[in-house]
This record gives C-alpha cells, structure tokens and sequence, in this order.
C-alpha cells in the first residue's frame, strides 16, 4: 500500500471531478462537491488549504466512496 502524498485541496478537487463529482457550492474555506449517484446524492467537504492532513485527506476518500487505491491511481 503505498503512502498518501500531501496534496492541496484544489487538487482534490481536480481528482474527484475525474470520478463525477462537481463543485456545488463554497462556505469559507470550504469547498463542498456532489455527485448523483444510484442511490442518492453523495457530498464531500474539501477545505481549501495548501495542504491536506493524512486524517482529513483519508476521510474525504472515504466519503467520496472510493477505495485508497483507487485514489491514488487518479493522482
């Protein structure tokens, strides 16, 4: 399993519009996407910082419904 990198919150964001997701709207330093999927809406927050703790960056993958891996093979 290889390591998270310590990215940006704008280049999450760039990841997750590669797998359907879209800005929705922005709160702060927040930046909240959505995606429509089969069974609903599914959103995640993405703070807007320089970079993103191993914790946050984690849960957002998790939210976003995606598998480590899988993330990192869109990196």
């Amino acid at each position: 399993m290889s390591k998270l990198p310590r990215i940006s919150g704008q280049k999450i964001v760039k990841i997750l519009s590669k797998v359907g997701f879209n800005v929705s709207r922005q709160k702060g330093s927040h930046i909240i996407l959505t995606k429509q999927t089969e069974t609903g809406k599914r959103g995640v927050v993405v703070p807007n910082h320089k970079e993103i703790d191993k914790g946050t960056l984690l849960e957002i993958i998790r939210q976003a419904g995606l598998k480590r891996d899988e993330f990192l093979n869109l990196v």
